[in-house]
């Protein structure tokens, strides 16, 4: 019987199989659709984080209770007190009580808000004093112009003993005002007053340190001398041993009922919607912020 020969392989143009090209152009698509789900990825990635991160509206009247804390008469005080600070010394304040930190650490979102803000002027003089109360969190956020000024260590004193406390016994609205008393009074002050009072600040902060740093090396100092220094010395002394009765006696040094040993330590707690609509204060010229500033809790 006659067969009929089998059909020859195709040829590509270019004297190739096709059979032979058809898996590269498999792998080639293959490639292509990983890239495209990936470019997906990243592109759905950043839409979660522009939707994510997202500011209350500002209000040049400086004061945006966006948490709904304060009342409309508390808010037009606070106002009224911000606005006319801002215009004897023209160093802005701006009061933002945020209802969510949607994720964030509130220095990082401290920080943003005062850029995406622009709360200052050109040469970046001014501040925020931001309060979280669903997460209980609150920061002052300082712009370049005011690091000087309101340093971390006087905008960290103000939090942990004036605003924090009255937090802490349910007054938002007295613990806002306090604190607003606190560093617009610093503001005000003349720029070697202000150093001044910046350089005391700092001083203390030193000392709280240090003293905490020379308890932390007695403790290191006796760990060493009782658990190196006494075990090497009783090896050298070799098999002398004070026997009576077969046994040594065991002594343990340490501090006794009366040694008056002891040590404390505090932790610092530390951790960068709506417009009053009374009037422009001129809080908002393009002032520019790096992270200054002190956050705490309560």
């Amino acid at each position: 019987m006659h067969f009929a020969s089998p059909c020859p392989t195709p040829l590509h143009p270019f004297g190739l199989s096709l059979s032979k090209a058809r898996p590269s152009a498999r792998r080639d698509h293959g490639r292509t659709h990983a890239v495209v789900l990936l470019l997906a990825f990243l592109l759905l990635a950043l839409a979660s984080a522009a939707q994510a991160q997202t500011f209350p509206k500002f209000d040049d009247a400086g004061v945006v209770d966006a948490a709904n804390i304060l009342t409309p008469q508390q808010e037009q005080a606070l106002s009224e007190k911000l606005i006319a600070q801002k215009q004897a010394s023209g160093r802005s304040l701006v009061v933002a009580t945020i209802p969510d930190l949607q994720g964030y650490d509130i220095a990082d979102y401290g920080y943003r808000l005062g850029r995406a803000w622009g709360i200052g002027d050109k040469d970046s003089n001014g501040a925020l004093l931001i309060v979280a109360p669903s997460e209980r969190k609150l920061r002052i956020e300082v712009g370049y112009g005011l690091e000087g000024i309101l340093t971390d260590a006087l905008s960290s004193q103000i939090i942990r003993t004036v605003v924090a406390p009255r937090f802490k016994a349910g007054d938002m609205a007295g613990g806002i005002d306090a604190g607003v008393d606190a560093i617009t009074t610093l503001l005000a002050l003349p720029p070697d007053q202000a150093r001044a009072q910046a350089a005391k600040a700092e001083a203390a902060a030193r000392d709280s340190r240090d003293s905490g740093g020379g308890i932390i090396a007695f403790w290191i100092i006796l760990f060493v001398v009782f658990f190196i220094l006494l075990p090497m010395l009783s090896r050298a002394r070799g098999g002398r041993r004070y026997r009576r009765g077969g046994s040594a006696p065991v002594v343990i040094w340490g501090p006794g009922p009366g040694s008056g040993w002891g040590s404390g330590s505090g932790g610092s707690g530390w951790g960068g919607g709506g417009g009053s609509g009374w009037g422009g204060g001129g809080f908002s010229g393009g002032g520019s912020f790096g992270g200054g500033g002190a956050s705490g809790d309560w």
